[in-house]
């Protein structure tokens, strides 16, 4: 066998095409770990990679594009990450060396594919932890005797960056890596091809291409694309089109024949490796395999692209931001070092916000500062925070804070709900991740979490220099001011660590938890005075002794001391607890004010008239 390379320098290769829609048509569940196959049904996996190699593939790839840590961990098999990919690769090699195709031996790629959760600065996982995991499955694919490494359907360069780095600690193997984008050409995340190709040659890739997501049309257009700015070899793995919905089974509609006539296409622009990605079967790649066999290598050019991991304010594009003083009335206060006074409305069940909109002309008229109105109901059909905030800012006669949560909202879709947010008016954005829970009236109702607030308050960063998501300019920057949440009572270090990445990340205010305990306020303080943010301070009034137990023994990260609820049960006993409560709270204030830069009062659906009480 010639080295992979060497042979892709004179001739164009055929890639296989889908390995799930193979599986998933033999029957194989989509809800199975497919890459367990390898171990449960080997037939099964084997069967596939003759059917490509008979159809003139000359790489086949393991069936391991799922095949790392994180995603096993689902199927109850992350222990078994070097098993599985060794096994895999076993398998194919048996299979390639038993069947001489084109008058040689095919490669055998070992496949990587994305972790399949959000890598920072949009997520949890750090890019070290998800190098790691990449290296762990590298290490067992290079120790079992891959000829190339497989890296496709990547839609976030950090990530697809991360795996490179992963395989060249262990391998000097070649690398092949994609990336999976819409039909406008640009990854999922809105970065385009001109910037996402050079990246990837500068990150260690020695052919970089497309796969997944689109047919072949869409994909040849932003394949000339990026032609124009890398001169290393080319690769694309289209869908067999867009999948349609017939008689409820989804079907990829494009024919083999459509397949071939856009094989060619490709070639002529220097793509050397042609293959076929979901809905592809080998009919497809025989189809692919004979149109090509008498094309000729394309010619590209080397250009340069910013590189991902640049720092906001440095990349092509960012403008100046505006200055926090000028963003809003909320920021200046703080900017002049004010006390500022906050209450929380909550939206009203149902679509009338007439209670909720009294309730905030009542707190402007009593010269709160600033509503914030929270994102985290879930019982029942309520207003949306977002619109509530809108309809409050233009009816309420007062400031409004946005409470915006990470949960059940995508990256692109909290974009999108942040511009919008923007046009409207809204310039103060309070970001939480959200809780994680089933509760209200659908209580099977499940939570999406692409990022946190980490990674929200990044987003935000990015649009307040004039960058979305993808760093492409949106025109003038947004004026958001951008805060936090963070717990006093939680583990501190713990606490401090996420501090400090939602600090890094460009948030410009902090807004506490509940705080039932001057000490541990004080403690936290303390230690986030190097930050330099403004903090305010969160307060709740108990409304009855069962609020203060339920406080102090069932919501995670709240501490309330015994004394407390001692004197609520014993004001309950008097019929004083409201009282007692507003007493409590009122206490907490003047011992915590000295230390904060404003009070957040929490309330519970609304009782403003409490709020007043504590705050007088």
């Amino acid at each position: 066998m010639k080295p992979f390379l060497t042979a892709l320098s004179e001739r164009v290769l055929v890639c296989d095409g889908a390995m799930g829609t193979m599986l998933y048509g033999r029957g194989v569940f989509i809800n199975r770990c497919f890459e367990s196959l390898t171990l449960s049904d080997p037939d099964l996996v084997r069967d596939v990679h003759r059917q490509y190699l008979r159809a003139g593939a000359d790489v086949i790839e393991t069936n391991t594009f799922g095949a790392n840590r994180m995603k096993l961990r689902a199927f109850g098999l992350g222990n078994r990450v070097g098993e599985l990919n060794e096994a895999a690769v076993r398998l194919a090699r048996e299979v390639r060396d038993a069947m001489p195709v084109n008058g040689g031996r095919a490669y055998v790629a070992g496949a990587i594919g994305p972790l399949g959760v959000r890598l920072e600065p949009w997520g949890k996982t750090g890019v070290d932890e998800a190098e790691g995991m990449f290296r762990e499955q590298a290490e067992a694919l290079a120790g079992a005797g891959v000829d190339l490494f497989m890296l496709e359907t990547f839609r976030d360069l950090n990530e697809i960056g991360a795996a490179i780095a992963a395989v060249r600690r262990v391998s000097d193997l070649p690398i092949v890596a994609q990336m999976t984008t819409e039909e406008d050409g640009n990854s999922l995340d809105g970065i385009p091809p001109e910037q996402f190709a050079p990246v990837l040659v500068e990150r260690g890739a020695d052919v970089v291409g497309l796969n997944c997501s689109v047919g072949p049309a869409p994909m040849l257009e932003t394949l000339e694309r990026m032609a124009d700015v890398v001169t290393v070899p080319l690769s694309a793995q289209p869908n067999a089109g867009k999948p349609r919905d017939i008689e409820g089974r989804n079907l990829y509609l494009c024919s083999p024949d459509y397949m071939g006539s856009y094989a060619r296409r490709y070639v002529a622009l220097g793509v050397r490796l042609v293959g076929g990605c979901c809905g592809t079967t080998p009919e497809h790649i025989r189809q692919i395999h004979l149109s090509l066999k008498a094309s000729a290598p394309g010619l590209a050019h080397r250009g340069g692209a910013a590189d991902a991991r640049t720092p906001v304010a440095n990349q092509p594009h960012a403008q100046r931001p505006v200055p926090r003083a000028e963003k809003s009335n909320f920021a200046a206060r703080l900017s002049q070092g004010t006390f500022v006074t906050i209450v929380e409305v909550p939206p009203s069940r149902g679509y009338d916000p007439e209670d909720a909109l009294a309730a905030a002309r009542l707190l402007g008229q009593r010269g709160v500062d600033v509503v914030t109105i929270p994102d985290g109901p879930r019982s029942g059909a309520r207003l949306s925070a977002l619109s509530l905030a809108v309809l409050v800012a233009q009816q309420g006669g007062v400031e409004t804070l946005l409470q915006y949560s990470c949960r059940d909202r995508n990256l692109l879709g909290i974009q999108s709900d942040l511009l919008g947010a923007h046009a409207l008016g809204l310039r103060n954005i309070l970001g939480i991740t959200g809780d994680v829970r089933s509760l209200g009236d659908i209580p099977d109702a499940t939570a999406v979490f692409d990022v946190d607030s980490i990674g929200l308050a990044n987003l935000i960063t990015r649009l307040n220099h004039g960058l979305d998501v993808g760093g492409q300019p949106i025109g003038p920057p947004t004026r958001f001011h951008t805060g936090v949440m963070a717990n006093p009572s939680r583990d501190l270090e713990i606490e401090l660590k996420r501090l400090a990445y939602k600090v890094e990340a460009g948030a410009e205010f902090i807004v506490t938890r509940p705080v039932f305990d001057a000490t541990t306020f004080e403690r936290f303080r303390q230690r986030v005075a190097g930050f330099g943010l403004p903090v305010v301070v969160g307060i709740w009034p108990f409304d009855s002794a069962l609020h203060a137990e339920f406080m102090a023994n069932e919501v995670p990260g709240v501490t309330v001391p015994d004394a407390l609820v001692a004197r609520m049960r014993s004001a309950e006993a008097g019929g004083g607890a409201e009282a007692e409560g507003v007493a409590i709270a009122r206490e907490l204030l003047a011992d915590l004010r000295p230390m904060a830069q404003g009070v957040h009062v929490f309330t519970l659906s609304g009782a403003v008239e409490r709020a007043f009480e504590v705050l007088a």
